[in-house]
């Protein structure tokens, strides 16, 4: 059995991202997955990284328990907006605090060179935002995702098995939503 986390960064409960989350874990568990989920909305932590890497700051217990989740899982899905070209605030602290040397990557001594801990799991992106996908691939160079992708999670050992957008949101044609959810529950049930 597949273990799948489902990491949610929109803060909001109530978004489109949580109906996303709900129709990949929908699948996921068609498929015999076992699975569990983080919304980050819900979380009590700080999300700043106070004193950089100079002093590390206690891990609240939520913060404790997701990188349990997080250590468990084989596949991790990420499902969150794109706003102003990259990840929200929330989601970007979730990272400062929680993806630190010594737990999602190690230092070498004397080197340049870091050892991976999280080598051996994948991850998948699905983000939702208003621009028109081909816009912020070529226009804007899709920055924001791509550091997600390379300097996050492929740098902590994560092999991507892919980014699937669902934009763009503002003027999505109507049953564009139905469509959306269809696919990422699609995705869940090949556990991708």
């Amino acid at each position: 059995m597949k273990k799948i986390l489902i990491i949610n960064g929109h803060p909001d409960r109530e978004s489109y991202n949580t109906q996303l989350q709900e129709a990949y874990k929908t699948g996921a568990l068609q498929a015999g997955a076992d699975v569990t989920e983080i919304h980050l909305g819900s979380l009590q932590f700080d999300p700043n990284l106070r004193y950089g890497y100079r002093k590390r700051m206690e891990l609240e217990p939520d913060l404790l328990d997701a990188w349990e989740k997080i250590k468990a899982a084989q596949h991790i899905v990420w499902v969150f907006p794109v706003w102003w070209g990259s990840l929200p605030a929330l989601m970007k602290g979730f990272f400062d605090r929680l993806f630190l040397p010594g737990l999602a990557f190690s230092y070498r001594e004397n080197s340049m060179l870091i050892d991976k801990k999280l080598k051996g799991k994948t991850s998948r992106l699905i983000c939702t935002m208003d621009t028109p996908v081909w816009f912020h691939n070529l226009y804007y160079q899709a920055t924001g995702v791509r550091a997600v992708r390379s300097q996050i999670l492929r740098f902590c050992g994560l092999k991507i098995t892919g980014t699937t957008y669902i934009a763009p949101i503002k003027h999505i044609k109507p049953g564009g939503k139905e469509k959306g959810l269809q696919k990422v529950k699609t995705l869940g049930q090949r556990l991708c």
